[in-house]
């Protein structure tokens, strides 16, 4: 069966690759992913010149605006842009090139022509000009004061659009992004659900960070576990232990593993989605956060395959598949409570050419038209 799965993985990454060239989904594409994880090698962590622009090939959806189905907290089938170009909660660069990558590929018109309007950020901030001239000296973390000014920038936009009732999408960026991303929406929607699809769990505290990588946090923040960090006054604890479910994780630190079994967090390793299914995993998650609660999906694409998403910062084999990924965009769609979402991790330096590049950001843009409506029928 595992041996059955890999040569899915490779052969829907193929046929995904053709079918985004084409406008369109494949046969393949079509089918229900299999139970099971690929286990496909991590992509070159070489650092080619940034390639040139990712063109869009993505033809006018047959989901048009009159079939939208109404939404239960958002308006007027709006979608906010929330541009979030920001490497500094890790070390690798390049990630701030993600957003720019998926505005080229022309993301917005993609959605429009599935009948949103898209309204929000037009143009990249640039945030490092918010990098302190002096950082604040800490044992372990990195960039405290960088990671806290520029999340709390992003917390006012994500806030801002969930206020006017419309979805926050927001492009990264690295994962540490999420303090403001979340704490924005819980702002609006104090009972929100989150679920959170990653390889990584990013619940590090200060006492538990072996990096130092604020990337690996963002969820202790959140939830306010750990020592206080002065720096981050202003996120205040606002996301309780039982309003995050995580699917997909595979590379857990030892301290992240304790902190998840001591405070029960639900979380859905790859063993589980081998076991279960990824429909059974999606039930599960749903019933966890309750069927009324407004969802906020935070996607880091290295939850994917490394073949099916090459260019991210910390691609770990045995991945989501590419039918898998999506499965869960188009669920979280289906509940029409989808009030935030971030795709996060997409880096246009570290895939292994242009080709892996334009596969990541073709699969990136295939999964924010998923969780926002496209289906494939």
């Amino acid at each position: 069966m595992q041996q059955k799965r890999q040569a899915e993985t490779a052969t829907a990454t193929t046929s995904a690759d053709a079918a985004h060239a084409n406008g369109g989904v494949s046969k393949k594409q079509a089918k229900k992913a299999k139970n099971g994880s690929a286990a496909s090698s991590p992509a070159t962590a070489t650092s080619p010149a940034l390639p040139s622009p990712v063109t869009n090939g993505h033809a006018a959806s047959r989901t048009v605006a009159a079939q939208l189905p109404a939404q239960v907290y958002t308006k007027a089938h709006t979608v906010s842009l929330v541009l979030a170009p920001f490497s500094g909660g890790q070390p690798r660069g390049g990630v701030e090139h993600g957003p720019a990558q998926l505005l080229q590929s022309d993301i917005k018109g993609q959605l429009e022509s599935l009948g949103w309007k898209v309204t929000g950020q037009t143009a990249a901030p640039d945030y490092e000009k918010m990098r302190p001239s002096k950082e604040i000296p800490h044992s372990i973390l990195k960039n405290i004061k960088f990671v806290s000014s520029v999340t709390e920038d992003i917390h006012k936009h994500v806030k801002a659009a969930c206020s006017k009732h419309q979805i926050a999408l927001t492009l990264g960026g690295d994962h540490s992004i999420a303090m403001g991303t979340v704490s924005g929406s819980a702002a609006v929607h104090p009972n929100v659900g989150v679920i959170w699809v990653d390889a990584h769990a990013d619940i590090n505290t200060a006492e538990s960070t072996e990096s130092g990588n604020l990337h690996g946090c963002p969820v202790s923040f959140l939830m306010g576990l750990g020592p206080k960090i002065e720096a981050f006054s202003w996120l205040k604890p606002c996301l309780k232990t039982t309003r995050i479910v995580y699917v997909g994780l595979r590379d857990v630190d030892a301290g992240e593993k304790r902190i998840l079994r001591e405070n029960g967090i639900k979380a859905f390793s790859m063993h589980d989605v081998d076991k279960h299914g990824i429909g059974k995993i999606m039930e599960m998650a749903f019933a966890h956060l309750g069927h009324d609660a407004p969802i906020h999906l935070s996607f880091d694409v290295d939850a994917l395959d490394p073949s099916v998403a090459p260019a991210t910062g910390t691609p770990v084999r045995g991945g989501l598949t590419f039918r898998e990924g999506h499965y869960i965009c188009e669920s979280v769609f289906e509940t029409g409570r989808l009030v935030a979402m971030d795709l996060m991790e997409v880096n246009p330096s570290l895939g292994a050419d242009e080709a892996s590049l334009k596969q990541t950001v073709q699969v990136g843009c295939s999964l924010i038209r998923a969780a926002l409506g496209e289906t494939l029928l």
